[in-house]
Protein backbone atom coordinates (compact mmCIF):
# COMPACT_ATOMS: atom_id res chain seq x y z
CA UNK A 1 0.00 0.00 0.00
CA UNK A 2 1.52 3.58 -1.16
CA UNK A 3 1.63 5.98 1.49
CA UNK A 4 3.50 8.57 0.14
CA UNK A 5 3.71 9.66 -3.64
CA UNK A 6 5.58 11.92 -5.62
CA UNK A 7 5.16 12.45 -9.30
CA UNK A 8 7.60 15.04 -11.38
CA UNK A 9 8.23 16.97 -8.77
CA UNK A 10 9.84 20.00 -8.79
CA UNK A 11 11.08 23.04 -5.99
CA UNK A 12 12.65 26.11 -7.12
CA UNK A 13 13.02 28.89 -4.11
CA UNK A 14 13.11 32.52 -5.48
CA UNK A 15 16.65 35.12 -3.78
CA UNK A 16 17.85 37.94 -4.15
CA UNK A 17 19.92 36.54 -6.42
CA UNK A 18 17.49 34.54 -8.56
CA UNK A 19 15.79 31.62 -8.74
CA UNK A 20 16.95 28.46 -7.06
CA UNK A 21 16.14 24.96 -7.84
CA UNK A 22 16.31 22.89 -4.94
CA UNK A 23 14.03 19.52 -6.58
CA UNK A 24 13.95 18.88 -10.29
CA UNK A 25 11.79 15.54 -11.51
CA UNK A 26 11.60 14.40 -8.40
CA UNK A 27 9.26 10.81 -8.36
CA UNK A 28 8.87 7.72 -5.48
CA UNK A 29 6.93 5.59 -4.01
CA UNK A 30 6.94 4.79 -0.20
CA UNK A 31 5.18 1.14 1.18
CA UNK A 32 3.25 1.30 4.30
CA UNK A 33 6.22 0.16 6.86
CA UNK A 34 8.63 1.04 4.96
CA UNK A 35 11.95 2.75 6.23
CA UNK A 36 13.31 4.79 3.51
CA UNK A 37 16.65 7.11 4.21
CA UNK A 38 17.34 9.62 1.71
CA UNK A 39 21.20 10.65 1.24
CA UNK A 40 22.99 12.91 -1.03
CA UNK A 41 25.53 15.89 -0.44
CA UNK A 42 24.36 18.85 1.37
CA UNK A 43 22.08 21.21 -0.30
CA UNK A 44 20.67 18.37 -2.80
CA UNK A 45 16.63 19.10 -1.75
CA UNK A 46 17.04 15.84 1.10
CA UNK A 47 15.27 17.91 3.81
CA UNK A 48 13.20 19.92 1.39
CA UNK A 49 11.77 16.49 -0.10
CA UNK A 50 10.51 15.96 3.45
CA UNK A 51 9.36 19.46 4.61
CA UNK A 52 7.20 19.46 0.55
CA UNK A 53 5.67 15.86 2.43
CA UNK A 54 5.34 17.62 5.70
CA UNK A 55 3.58 20.67 3.67
CA UNK A 56 6.24 22.66 5.24
CA UNK A 57 7.20 23.83 1.55
CA UNK A 58 5.23 24.33 -1.45
CA UNK A 59 6.37 22.83 -4.94
CA UNK A 60 6.06 24.69 -8.06
CA UNK A 61 5.98 21.93 -10.24
CA UNK A 62 4.47 18.10 -9.80
CA UNK A 63 2.92 16.78 -6.80
CA UNK A 64 2.45 15.15 -3.39
CA UNK A 65 0.02 12.81 -1.90
CA UNK A 66 -0.22 11.68 1.43
CA UNK A 67 -2.32 8.74 2.25
CA UNK A 68 -4.16 10.07 -1.15
CA UNK A 69 -4.13 13.47 0.13
CA UNK A 70 -2.77 16.88 -0.45
CA UNK A 71 0.58 17.17 2.17
CA UNK A 72 -1.49 19.96 4.29
CA UNK A 73 -4.26 17.87 4.28
CA UNK A 74 -2.18 15.14 5.46
CA UNK A 75 -1.39 17.64 8.23
CA UNK A 76 -4.86 18.69 9.18
CA UNK A 77 -5.30 14.71 9.77
CA UNK A 78 -2.48 14.66 12.03
CA UNK A 79 -1.27 12.09 9.25
CA UNK A 80 2.67 12.40 10.69
CA UNK A 81 5.12 13.57 13.06
CA UNK A 82 7.72 15.19 12.33
CA UNK A 83 11.12 14.91 14.23
CA UNK A 84 13.79 18.24 13.47
CA UNK A 85 17.70 18.11 13.62
CA UNK A 86 17.79 20.54 16.59
CA UNK A 87 15.50 18.54 19.87
CA UNK A 88 13.77 21.88 19.79
CA UNK A 89 12.11 20.90 23.35
CA UNK A 90 11.06 23.95 25.28
CA UNK A 91 13.53 24.55 28.73
CA UNK A 92 10.83 25.66 30.73
CA UNK A 93 8.62 22.73 30.61
CA UNK A 94 9.40 19.12 31.53
CA UNK A 95 10.52 16.29 29.26
CA UNK A 96 6.57 15.29 30.02
CA UNK A 97 5.25 18.65 29.56
CA UNK A 98 7.08 18.99 26.32
CA UNK A 99 5.41 15.55 24.65
CA UNK A 100 2.24 16.79 26.13
CA UNK A 101 2.66 20.25 24.34
CA UNK A 102 1.15 18.95 20.76
CA UNK A 103 -1.91 17.19 22.63
CA UNK A 104 -3.02 19.93 24.45
CA UNK A 105 -3.28 22.14 21.03
CA UNK A 106 -5.05 19.10 19.84
CA UNK A 107 -7.45 19.18 22.99
CA UNK A 108 -6.65 15.75 23.92
CA UNK A 109 -8.61 15.23 27.63
CA UNK A 110 -5.68 15.57 30.64
CA UNK A 111 -6.22 11.53 30.85
CA UNK A 112 -5.69 10.66 27.53
CA UNK A 113 -2.93 13.24 27.49
CA UNK A 114 -1.05 11.42 30.69
CA UNK A 115 -1.54 8.02 28.99
CA UNK A 116 -0.25 8.51 26.12
CA UNK A 117 3.24 10.51 27.55
CA UNK A 118 3.74 7.57 29.77
CA UNK A 119 3.52 4.98 26.59
CA UNK A 120 5.70 6.84 24.40
CA UNK A 121 8.23 7.63 27.16
CA UNK A 122 8.75 3.94 27.87
CA UNK A 123 8.90 3.24 23.83
CA UNK A 124 12.48 5.82 23.60
CA UNK A 125 13.26 4.31 27.53
CA UNK A 126 12.97 7.45 28.64
CA UNK A 127 10.64 6.24 31.69
CA UNK A 128 11.32 7.92 35.29
CA UNK A 129 12.85 11.20 33.20
CA UNK A 130 9.29 12.82 32.77
CA UNK A 131 9.90 14.99 35.26
CA UNK A 132 13.57 16.36 34.41
CA UNK A 133 14.06 19.47 31.98
CA UNK A 134 15.59 19.37 29.11
CA UNK A 135 18.70 20.71 30.12
CA UNK A 136 19.06 17.44 32.97
CA UNK A 137 19.62 15.59 29.89
CA UNK A 138 21.93 14.38 27.36
CA UNK A 139 21.68 15.43 24.00
CA UNK A 140 21.01 11.79 23.06
CA UNK A 141 18.03 11.42 25.76
CA UNK A 142 16.94 15.01 24.42
CA UNK A 143 16.35 13.49 20.54
CA UNK A 144 14.45 10.72 22.13
CA UNK A 145 12.28 13.00 23.80
CA UNK A 146 11.53 14.81 20.44
CA UNK A 147 10.61 11.50 18.89
CA UNK A 148 8.68 10.47 21.77
CA UNK A 149 6.90 13.89 21.19
CA UNK A 150 6.72 13.11 17.40
CA UNK A 151 5.36 9.70 18.33
CA UNK A 152 2.91 11.01 21.32
CA UNK A 153 -0.75 11.49 18.60
CA UNK A 154 0.00 7.99 17.25
CA UNK A 155 0.55 8.99 13.45
CA UNK A 156 1.08 6.02 10.88
CA UNK A 157 4.35 8.47 9.56
CA UNK A 158 6.83 9.47 11.37
CA UNK A 159 9.52 12.29 9.68
CA UNK A 160 12.80 12.67 11.04
CA UNK A 161 15.42 15.20 9.38
CA UNK A 162 18.99 13.91 10.34
CA UNK A 163 18.09 13.65 14.17
CA UNK A 164 21.50 11.38 15.32
CA UNK A 165 23.91 14.45 13.26
CA UNK A 166 25.28 16.09 15.75
CA UNK A 167 25.54 13.11 18.41
CA UNK A 168 28.83 11.41 18.27
CA UNK A 169 29.34 8.17 16.92
CA UNK A 170 28.80 5.85 20.20
CA UNK A 171 25.61 8.08 21.52
CA UNK A 172 24.57 7.76 17.35
CA UNK A 173 24.80 3.88 17.16
CA UNK A 174 22.94 3.25 20.15
CA UNK A 175 19.84 5.03 19.24
CA UNK A 176 20.05 3.54 15.67
CA UNK A 177 19.62 0.56 17.70
CA UNK A 178 16.80 2.18 19.29
CA UNK A 179 15.39 4.05 16.36
CA UNK A 180 15.23 0.34 14.71
CA UNK A 181 13.49 -1.75 17.79
CA UNK A 182 10.76 1.79 17.77
CA UNK A 183 10.16 0.92 14.25
CA UNK A 184 9.86 -3.25 14.55
CA UNK A 185 7.53 -2.30 17.57
CA UNK A 186 5.35 0.44 15.58
CA UNK A 187 5.60 -1.07 12.15
CA UNK A 188 5.28 3.21 11.53
CA UNK A 189 6.64 4.30 7.90
CA UNK A 190 9.33 6.00 8.47
CA UNK A 191 11.18 9.15 6.51
CA UNK A 192 14.66 9.86 7.21
CA UNK A 193 17.52 12.17 6.46
CA UNK A 194 21.28 11.58 6.82
CA UNK A 195 24.80 12.37 5.42
CA UNK A 196 26.16 8.67 6.71
CA UNK A 197 26.10 5.66 4.11
CA UNK A 198 26.38 3.24 7.15
CA UNK A 199 23.43 4.95 9.10
CA UNK A 200 21.29 4.92 5.90
CA UNK A 201 22.10 1.00 5.19
CA UNK A 202 21.65 -0.07 8.64
CA UNK A 203 18.75 1.70 9.13
CA UNK A 204 16.71 1.48 6.00
CA UNK A 205 14.36 -0.89 3.65
CA UNK A 206 14.90 1.41 0.72
CA UNK A 207 17.79 3.81 0.73
CA UNK A 208 16.79 6.75 -1.87
CA UNK A 209 20.25 8.72 -3.08
CA UNK A 210 20.00 12.11 -4.50
CA UNK A 211 22.82 14.10 -6.64
CA UNK A 212 24.05 17.61 -6.06
CA UNK A 213 21.30 20.63 -6.48
CA UNK A 214 19.00 20.53 -8.29
CA UNK A 215 18.04 17.33 -6.41
CA UNK A 216 17.35 14.02 -8.64
CA UNK A 217 16.86 10.38 -7.45
CA UNK A 218 19.95 8.51 -9.34
CA UNK A 219 19.01 5.28 -7.62
CA UNK A 220 16.54 3.69 -5.22
CA UNK A 221 17.95 0.83 -3.21
CA UNK A 222 15.94 -2.24 -2.09
CA UNK A 223 17.44 -3.69 0.75
CA UNK A 224 17.70 -6.89 1.64
CA UNK A 225 18.94 -7.21 5.07
CA UNK A 226 16.93 -9.15 7.81
CA UNK A 227 14.67 -6.49 9.51
CA UNK A 228 16.29 -7.86 12.93
CA UNK A 229 19.86 -6.46 12.86
CA UNK A 230 22.62 -6.29 15.44
CA UNK A 231 25.30 -3.53 14.59
CA UNK A 232 28.02 -6.03 13.68
CA UNK A 233 25.90 -6.65 10.67
CA UNK A 234 27.60 -3.65 9.53
CA UNK A 235 30.66 -6.48 8.70
CA UNK A 236 28.98 -8.83 7.05
CA UNK A 237 29.69 -8.91 2.64
CA UNK A 238 25.91 -8.01 2.59
CA UNK A 239 25.73 -5.16 4.38
CA UNK A 240 29.37 -3.59 2.67
CA UNK A 241 27.65 -4.08 -0.60
CA UNK A 242 24.37 -2.17 -0.14
CA UNK A 243 26.99 0.39 1.04
CA UNK A 244 28.84 0.27 -1.87
CA UNK A 245 26.51 0.76 -4.35
CA UNK A 246 25.20 4.05 -2.02
CA UNK A 247 28.74 5.27 -3.03
CA UNK A 248 28.54 4.38 -6.52
CA UNK A 249 25.27 6.44 -6.48
CA UNK A 250 26.31 9.32 -5.38
CA UNK A 251 29.18 9.38 -7.36
CA UNK A 252 26.73 9.42 -10.83
CA UNK A 253 25.11 11.66 -8.87
CA UNK A 254 27.85 14.21 -9.82
CA UNK A 255 27.42 13.81 -13.23
CA UNK A 256 24.28 16.13 -12.98
CA UNK A 257 26.80 18.76 -12.26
Amino acid sequence: MIVIQAQSLDLTFQTNDGPVQALSDVSLDINKGDFVSFIGPSGCGKTTFLRVIAALEQPTGGEVTVNGMTPDEARKARAYGYVFQAAGLYPWRTIEKNIKLPLEIMGFSREEQEDRANNVLQLVDLEGFGKKFPWQLSGGMQQRASIARALAFDADILLMDEPFGALDEIVRDRLNEELLKLWAATNKTIGFVTHSIPEAVYLSTKIVVMSPRPGRITDVIESDLPRERPLDIRDTPEFLALAHRVREGLREGHAYD
